[in-house]
């Protein structure tokens, strides 16, 4: 048995977005927990952020980047992959605390919908910021804005909105005296990391989703294991949402990189096979 893709659509520059039939994963899924699939018996095993729900249908959206991605980027609506397990991770931490900043970058902004809107949901004031290397890269700024009481966008290349990093505009608002109670932020490593910098002075509470190595999800492996204020945890029992200013970022980074050198072999050889079979992969 596999579960169906209702819906297969590339949402930007190599980004794809996923509507995947799993109601056992809808049932439960709340805004920060994830979901780890893989495609077939011998298909590796990948984590990704559950973006959005609606009904039985669990919304994913990833860059097509190494090996897994690249494969599943090739399926298509009707086609099924043999496992979806989840939702797995704590959830957001969710209450009424006043103003809220939600920030994504790059894919990380598809972590934001169902976060602003169960943020929403509990009576926050949520302002977005939402930034991408150019305009090609922004994704789902329209389907924010509903659950945005503001979003401001932001591209490195200044190809459309405010021409800058997230950072910049998350300054501005606190050198400016504007009150803001809570941040999250989902993005790249050093994305995250420079812009919950800015919170620091202003002791605001901030919460960063991370995205270490993750094998099989149940902290059975310790693949994910970072370090958060001196301490040992792993990603996925203990996160994957952590105190942004309790992180060690420069060990998270580094052990993103461990396996750097073996993941573009793999991905070289699956598109020379590709080739090879006149590009249908299906096996």
């Amino acid at each position: 048995m596999g579960y169906k893709i209702e819906k297969a659509t590339e949402i930007a520059d190599n980004i794809f977005e996923f509507w995947i039939n799993a109601p056992h994963i809808t049932k439960n899924a709340r805004a920060g927990q994830f979901v780890v699939i893989r495609i077939n018996d011998s298909g590796e095993r990948i984590p990704l952020t559950i973006s959005e729900t609606d009904g039985s249908l669990v919304r994913i959206v990833f860059m097509a980047v190494g090996k897994t991605t690249t494969y599943l980027s090739t399926l298509k609506s009707g086609d099924e992959i043999r496992d979806i397990a989840g939702p797995l991770g704590h959830p957001s931490e969710m209450g009424n605390f006043g103003n809220c900043v939600v920030i994504g970058g790059g894919v990380g902004i598809a972590c934001l919908p169902i976060l602003a809107r169960e943020l929403k949901a509990a009576g926050n004031n949520v302002t977005g910021i939402i930034g991408a290397r150019n305009e090609s890269l922004l994704l789902l700024k329209d389907e924010l804005a509903t659950h945005c009481d503001e979003l401001v966008v932001c591209t490195d290349d200044g190809s459309y909105g405010f021409h800058g990093f997230p950072a910049d505009i998350l300054k501005k608002k606190l050198s400016d005296g504007e009150k803001i109670d809570c941040v999250w932020i989902i993005g790249p490593g050093i994305m995250m990391k420079i812009t919950s910098m800015a919170t620091i002075p202003y002791k605001v509470k901030t919460y960063v989703s991370l995205n270490p190595i993750m094998v099989d999800g149940t902290g059975m492996c310790g693949s994910c294991r970072v370090t958060i204020g001196g301490e040992t945890k792993f990603a996925c029992v203990d996160g994957p949402e952590f105190d942004a200013h309790l992180v060690d970022w420069d060990e998270l980074m580094s052990r993103q990189r461990t396996y750097t050198a073996q993941e573009k072999e793999s991905l070289k050889l699956f598109q020379d096979h590709q080739c090879s079979c006149g590009g249908d992969h299906h096996d």
